[in-house]
């Protein structure tokens, strides 16, 4: 079966990118599949692609709108700057819009229209929508929703509610937001909860972990390291032999790094980048640490228990009550609580009887979410759809 995956930007590290590579490695083995990415950024993809998986450019094109085979500029192109200006699509309202123009959005119906048969599967809500009203209905159409739907602005919300009945199937993470899905549009939709998977991990050599609590993300305010920053400061005043590494890339950097400063914190809070190797670090470390204000279902948090990481997280919405079980494999803390991260942080390092417990519980936890057992899950969506749409 023909499966084609349509992504904003393929050579990012955003969760949803690592998401789809992970899908497509492991269906390429039964399934002719294609990921096209609208944007493309780099020479190659940040994350391993099996090579039977072909990755296509839709546009050619770089974020600032330049040709990828010309030199950067950074100058907008007039057709772009239209997306500065109050746009009346129903993809506008998706904040990832402002980078598209109409010629972008041209080459992507072209691109979906252009496919004979098989499955579309779109993954963010602009692309969603535009698959919803200029897909072929040939196709097997399916959206992917990677963050909730709690989490979008109105406009955006009446927008999916209109539109995601014209779609095949319609795929959430967690059961929190499938049922925010089902009480939004009702039976009109086909909605399935598939979560994201992680590939088998290779068992981590055993050794002593080191003092350190790890977290992983983009450096981003929705990720909400400066309230994970702020509750260290609590968490060094009782444990001043503890450091915390945050590792990641994004625009909030120098204000992290400004924030750490103004602490005092600069000789144990460590900014450590972007790593190629964080099974590694995980391997290492003691606790893992997930202070987002909103999630989809984090993957950073899946592989994090995959290496026997106890977990201390927000309860945010959506993803880590799905995974996390308070008092099993990790800690649940009210969202946005600081105190409540700082003590629960605290309690973690104090116990080392529950971190042992809980690791293996964590590690037991994520063995459900591994590749192989979502994408029997994908398989069976597949054929589900097929079978209903030749009944009809």
């Amino acid at each position: 079966m023909k499966i084609r995956y349509l992504l904003h930007n393929a050579y990012g590290v955003g969760g949803t990118i690592r998401t789809v590579f992970n899908q497509a490695n492991a269906l390429c083995a039964t399934h002719d599949v294609e990921i096209a990415s609208v944007y493309r950024t780099a020479e190659t993809p940040a994350f391993p692609l099996d090579p039977r998986v072909r990755l296509v450019s839709v546009t050619g094109l770089r974020n600032d709108g330049s040709r990828w085979t010309g030199k950067p500029d950074r100058r907008r192109r007039l057709l772009r700057r239209t997306r500065m200006l109050p746009n009346p699509l129903p993809h506008g309202n998706d904040f990832r819009y402002n980078r598209w123009d109409p010629m972008v959005d041209l080459k992507i119906i072209r691109y979906m229209r252009a496919q004979r048969d098989g499955i579309l599967i779109s993954t963010r809500p602009a692309l969603n929508l535009l698959s919803a009203w200029f897909g072929p209905r040939r196709l097997i159409r399916i959206g992917q929703d990677h963050m909730n739907f709690s989490s979008y602005k109105p406009n955006l919300q009446a927008q999916i509610v209109r539109a995601y009945p014209r779609l095949d199937a319609v795929t959430v993470l967690t059961h929190a937001d499938l049922e925010s899905y089902r009480a939004a549009v009702g039976d009109t939709v086909n909605l399935t909860r598939i979560p994201n998977g992680i590939p088998p991990r290779e068992a981590a050599p055993e050794g002593d972990r080191a003092k350190v609590v790890v977290a992983a993300g983009r450096l981003f305010r929705q990720k909400g390291f400066d309230l994970l920053i702020e509750a260290w400061v609590r968490v060094h005043e009782r444990h001043p032999d503890w450091r915390l590494h945050i590792f990641g890339e994004g625009k909030l950097r120098p204000k992290l790094a400004e924030q750490i400063a103004e602490h005092g914190l600069g000789d144990v809070v460590k900014l450590r980048g972007m790593s190629r190797t964080l099974d590694a670090e995980f391997a290492k470390s003691s606790i893992f640490v997930l202070s987002s204000r909103k999630e989809g279902l984090p993957m950073v948090l899946l592989e994090a228990m995959g290496t026997g990481l106890p977990v201390v997280s927000f309860d945010c919405p959506t993803g880590p009550a799905d995974v996390v079980q308070d008092e099993v494999n990790g800690l649940l803390i009210p969202a946005e609580d600081v105190p409540g991260l700082a003590d629960g942080l605290s309690r973690m390092i104090d116990s080392p009887a529950d971190r042992a417990a809980f690791g293996a519980a964590a590690k037991a936890t994520a063995a459900g979410y591994e590749m192989p057992v979502i994408a029997a899950q994908w398989d069976d969506l597949f054929q589900r759809v097929s079978r209903e749409l030749a009944a009809r």
